[in-house]
């Protein structure tokens, strides 16, 4: 009968140990990052609209404009906003905007879009202080912008770091969607014209609401409207390019505000932006985003003149107001040109009527208002205008 041989007990080193360890804790982190990872946890709901008021209220204007306000299919809905398909990405955030904003119900690519009461006041009013009414109810749909400039209101924005360290600290907005929301937040301000400026021009948020939003079925409470200049009546901007101080002013509020308005634009100046930024950024956003414009040529400022060129490149109706034919460029006389005279009996009330006139004509025919050459560069689905050698030409010969 063999011995049985005794296996002497063998220590794990203090290497295997070491291995084994590691193992279990890389095993712990792995298991940490999976319970973490966005694939395995449902992300974080947004709490406010990815996309700007402005934005949202173009979906309004589509199914008012083109569907006569009816409900309308979210596939037949997205390209009458610039989107080929309804599952776009892009057309889903403008469409859940809009139902965060409370101008429009239905979301998701196969849904029935129908206008909310805040809507319809919105694109079809019966007047200008129910689409303002409406306009601030929309702003306050969303809680959260409504608790920030409560939380401001009176007082003036700071700097976007120290903006941001607020909002993610006492009103709980994730870091990495900061610059979003500071974004949309301040472009709904300024849209609203829901601000005022200090001595130094930095924004001061104006008091819109104080009430809790309510469901889009319940009829809410009509909202403060600002002191300063009013929320805006009108959904077209008409962008005016003229400088400042002086008589210029004057002009300004007198003649120009109310001329603009008679013809149903909201008029804005350089010096309305929300000033935070770049300034030459958001006059070029706002060359863009305008309707029509409206250039005081008067004493031939360069700064004016830049801007003109900015806007002429991008294809935008300008109307043209001098104190002296000679101060409108020869090659561009030919377009509409109102020009008045100080030392006429009545001159302001006659230049404020033809201004009015100018622009309702080029709201029905903008191309007159347009260089020649500019009409006939072709613009990309964007809205920008090709630069590919030849476009011109292609065009001529379709």
């Amino acid at each position: 009968m063999a011995e049985k041989t005794e296996t002497p007990d063998v220590q794990p080193s203090d290497s295997m140990v070491g291995k084994k360890t590691k193992k279990r804790r890389a095993s712990k982190r792995t298991a940490k990052a999976k319970k973490a990872s966005p694939a395995t946890q449902q992300a974080q709901p947004w709490t406010f609209p990815k996309v700007t008021l402005e934005r949202a209220i173009e979906l309004a204007q589509a199914i008012e404009e083109k569907n006569a306000g009816n409900p309308i299919r979210a596939e037949h809905l997205a390209p009458m906003i610039g989107f080929r398909k309804a599952t776009d990405w892009r057309f889903t955030d403008v469409l859940r905007a809009a139902n965060q904003y409370g101008i429009a119900e239905g979301t998701g690519p196969t849904a029935t879009v129908s206008l909310t009461e805040i809507g319809a006041d919105i694109v079809a009013p019966s007047s200008p202080s129910q689409r303002q009414a409406a306009l601030l109810k929309a702003f306050s749909n969303v809680e959260l912008f409504r608790k920030v400039n409560e939380f401001y209101a009176g007082k003036p924005i700071p700097e976007d770091e120290y903006f941001g360290n607020t909002l993610a600290r006492d009103f709980g907005v994730p870091r990495e969607r900061l610059d979003t929301f500071i974004s949309v937040f301040q472009s709904n301000l300024e849209y609203l014209k829901a601000f005022t400026s200090d001595s130094t021009g930095r924004p001061i948020a104006s008091t819109i609401a104080k009430h809790s939003p309510a469901t889009h079925g319940e009829n809410l409470p009509t909202p403060t409207i600002p002191e300063s200049e009013g929320v805006r009546e009108f959904l077209d901007t008409c962008f005016i390019l003229m400088p400042f101080g002086d008589w210029f002013d004057r002009y300004f509020k007198e003649i120009y505000v109310p001329a603009t308005k008679d013809a149903g634009f909201e008029p804005l100046r350089a010096d309305g932006l929300f000033n935070v930024g770049a300034v030459m950024e958001q006059v070029w956003t706002q060359i863009r985003k305008a309707k029509v414009l409206l250039a005081d040529l008067t004493g031939k400022n360069p700064n004016v003149f830049y801007e003109l060129g900015l806007a002429h490149a991008v294809r935008k109706p300008v109307v043209f107001v001098a104190g002296d034919i000679e101060d409108v460029p020869f090659d561009v006389r030919h377009l509409r040109v109102v020009v008045y005279d100080i030392r006429e009996p009545g001159w302001a009330d006659k230049l404020r009527r033809d201004i009015t006139t100018y622009l309702k004509n080029t709201r029905t025919e903008p191309e007159k208002s347009i260089p020649q050459p500019y009409r006939e560069f072709p613009l990309d689905e964007t809205g920008e205008q090709s630069t590919e050698p030849g476009a011109l030409v292609r065009k001529g010969r379709k």
